[in-house]
Formats: structure tokens, sequence, C-alpha cells
């Protein structure tokens, strides 16, 4: 490695994201400076100047350059430039790593797996992906987790799993897993910077991103006033009227989280019923009753406008009583408004990270989720392959709670075991009848 060049990651308390930037240095043995722009006015306009304008953390610099957040220095890693600008030379070694078994994903359910499978002996990799630590990382109260009567943060939890994992054998790499080859064995596993690994078993936890609406205005601000982690970028917006989108637990929780900096939070919702859970409608119909909340039901976002000079100016809505409105536009009854906020939310559900299993032989269904044996009894978490296994949001696209995950995780760790070990003994008893038979 050449001379390390100076890195500069501006950060705010409480973000996920900005954790990421900062394991995925500091996996690479690369320091930094840290600059925490929480309530610091002066730095934070700093950043805002250095970063052209974007008020969202973490911003990235190399050498003075700007390198962008959390989305663009996971695409330079996953392409192999970051290390280039990093001056970390490539490997050249054309050898393929062998490992008894590949976890992809460190969420839930595949750090529960790597704890599980370290146990075991299995010494599993873990690639940690485009979203270290899952959408947990993303949540700051997690109040139902056994075991934690006053709650713990989602990105405590996960670190305290990491190095549960570490201490049992796992090892984490930071990397993109670009496809899996399962036409032999054993299994080929690339990552999208080139590397390579082997593999007698693979267990796929890569979970699911939050989903966007692909309207105008949504490629240009986001970053810009337009947000899928309101725990990210809530407090960029303080003294603002926000619009959060959606009806399920996701935006209830995120919706509450922001009365916390918004003069108003406006909750909108495509249909009349949430799908919520009681415990968060409660919630969110205390903020109302406390006049910091206000539910727009039958209602969706149709464009967002602003700049990114000048962030989220206002945004167009369209409503209609009967729900769905977008799919109603042209009845007389269905009303399109301008809407004056100054940030949006997203928390429209999730798309499973499967993409990569393509040509693999494996069962999704027609949302792109893993479809496992499921069922009673051992086995439960296999998929179509042999030597393939599924836990975690990839997975369940029904409960998708960090419980179950982790549930899923030790159970998908528990059946690749016992895989492995009737491979290990399958290719013993070969091995002797060969021995036997050359004699």
């Amino acid at each position: 490695m050449s001379e390390q060049p100076r890195v500069e990651i501006y950060t705010k308390t409480d973000c996920p994201y900005c954790e990421k930037a900062k394991d995925l240095f500091d996996s690479k043995g690369v320091e930094y400076d840290e600059y925490n722009v929480t309530g610091d006015d002066e730095l934070f306009e700093e950043m805002i100047d250095r970063a052209d304008g974007r008020q969202t953390a973490p911003e990235v610099f190399i050498d003075d350059e700007l390198i962008g957040g959390w989305d663009e220095t996971s695409a330079l890693n996953e392409t192999g430039d970051l290390d280039e600008k990093l001056g970390i030379e490539a490997d050249e070694s054309d050898g393929v790593e062998h490992r008894k078994l590949i976890i992809t994903g460190t969420g839930i359910a595949g750090l529960t797996a790597a704890i599980y499978a370290g146990r075991a002996n299995n010494d599993p990799l873990v690639i940690e992906g485009d979203e270290p630590g899952g959408q947990l990382t993303l949540t700051t109260d997690v109040a139902n987790y056994p075991g934690f009567p006053e709650g713990i943060g989602g990105p405590e939890l996960v670190n305290n799993m990491k190095e549960q994992a570490r201490q049992f054998g796992a090892e984490l790499k930071n990397g993109i897993v670009e496809s899996v080859d399962a036409d032999s064995r054993p299994f080929r596993v690339e990552l999208a910077n080139g590397d390579s690994y082997t593999a007698d078993a693979v267990i796929v936890a890569s979970g699911a991103s939050a989903r966007t609406l692909g309207i105008p205005g949504e490629d240009d601000l986001m970053g810009y006033g337009l947000s899928t982690c309101a725990t990210c970028d809530g407090a960029f917006f303080r003294g603002e009227d926000m619009l959060v989108v959606g009806g399920g637990d996701a935006a209830m929780e995120e919706a509450t989280f922001l009365t916390k900096f918004a003069d108003t939070v406006y909750l909108i919702h495509r249909r009349e019923e949430f799908r919520a859970e009681d415990y968060w409608i409660d919630r969110v119909e205390e903020k109302v009753e406390d006049g910091e909340m206000e539910i727009m039901k039958n209602t969706e976002l149709l464009e967002i406008h602003g700049s990114q000079e000048e962030g989220v100016d206002h945004v167009t809505l369209v409503e209609n009583e009967q729900g769905h409105p977008t799919d109603r536009l042209d009845d007389p009854e269905t009303n399109e408004f301008e809407f004056d906020v100054g940030a949006v939310f997203l928390a429209i559900g999730h798309t499973p990270n499967t993409e990569y299993l393509d040509g693999t032989g494996v069962t999704l269904n027609d949302e792109g989720y893993l479809r496992t044996q499921g069922g009673v009894g051992g086995g439960q978490t296999e998929t179509d392959v042999p030597g393939l296994f599924g836990a975690g949001d990839v997975v369940d696209y029904h409960y998708q709670q960090a419980v179950t995950a982790a549930g899923m995780g030790s159970k998908a760790a528990l059946d690749a075991d016992e895989y492995l070990d009737n491979l290990e003994r399958a290719e013993s008893t070969a091995g002797t009848e060969t021995a036997a038979a050359d004699d």
C-alpha cells in the first residue's frame, strides 16, 4: 500500500449509514478524520458547502475530492475504484480461496447464522453487502427484542452481534456478492470487486432494500431533502414540515421519530386502513392528538419539487376517497393539489436482494423473495438447490421482525451444519472406497 491519502468523513449522531462508512474504512485499515456535525451549525454549514449543497450524512472526502454519501462510497468500493483512490494495491493472486461456509449479509439473520456456524467450527466467511447490518441499523430504538427491557439501539445490537460472531471464529468481509455459480460443487461466489471464493455451502441472508416510488423529482432530490432514513437525516430539517409516505410499521416509526424535529409531520397512505401493528397506530394517534402529526389517508405522492441548491420546496399529492388515487387519475372525484413541505421520507416497503441468485436454480416468488422448504422438522431453510439455504427478510415477506430473522438464522446455520457433516461423511466414505479399490 502506498502512502495513504487524507480521508475525511462528516457524520452525525445516531446515523447508521455513517457507521457503515466508518466500518468500511476500518475494515481496510484506513485512518480517517471524523467530523460530527450534530449540534455544530458551523461544521454543518461547512459540510453543505463542501458537499455541493447536500444536507445528508455521511459525506466522504479523499484528498479534498468529494466522494459522496454511503451509496456513492459503497458503489466505488464495489468496482474497486475506492481502493485505487486509497492507494491500496490490488491482489494479483489468481488463487481462489475455499471456505466451508459463506454467509451473504450481516443483518440479524446473517449474524445469528454466523454465531451458530462459528460455534459449530464451520469458520464462516460473512459478506457484508452494500447495507452492512441490514435494516435494523436504521432503527434507533428496538423495544421488542428479547432480553432488553429498556430497549436497545439497532446499530448497537448489530455491533454486539458482529463482535460475538467474530469471537466464535466468523470472518466479516465488506463486499457485494455479484453471482453464485451452482452448476458445480463447490459453489463459486464472485464479488463485484473481482474477488472469488468457493464454498461447500452458502446461507443467503442478504435481506431486502428500501423501495422508492420512481416519481418525478425523486432521483434529483434524493439526499437533498428526500430520504429513506429518518434517523439518518431527520435532524437536518429541524423546524420544517415533513412528509412521510407509507402505512406499515416502518412508516409509523419514522413519522413518530420525526416529531422530535418537525414543525408538523404529515403521514400519507394510499389506502384507508394501515398495515402497521396496533402498537404503532396507537403511538401515531397520540401524536395526532398532541398536534404534532396529521394523517392523510387515500393519498399518494405524485411529484417532488425543488432543487439541489434549495432542497425540497413542495410536493404534488393526489387523493381519492376510494383509495389508490394514482390508479384513478381520470376519476372526477380524484383531487390533485400542491402541498408545502421541507422534507420527504419514503417508508414504503422493501425489495429482496436476490438478483445475484439468478441462474442458481433456486425458486423465487413473484416479488423476488427466496422460497425455502419450511414446514416442521429439520431442513426448513433448505432451498431447491442442495447446499444453499435462506434466512431472514430475503425469505420472510410477512413477519419481517428482528427476532424471527434471528430464529431463521439459527435454523439456517444448523441446517448447513448438518449438510456439511453429511458432505464430509460422504467424501470420507468415497475416499475409503477408492483406497480399497486401489488395493
